[in-house]
């Protein structure tokens, strides 16, 4: 997910990663992310979709 994923920063540190999961009705899942020195995952979702 984090190397194939789509990628929108809220700031220079959060940011959400998205990818899409073929055959799947649930097939859009999330990571809510922090950059540290490490990255944090905060949040998984599922279900999701983009705001415009």
């Amino acid at each position: 997910m984090l190397d194939i994923g789509d990628t929108r920063y809220k700031d220079s540190m959060r940011l959400w990663i998205a990818m899409s999961v073929a055959d799947r009705q649930d097939n859009m899942i999330c990571a809510a992310v922090v950059l540290e020195d490490r990255l944090v995952v905060k949040t998984i979702m599922h279900h999701f979709s983009w705001e415009e």
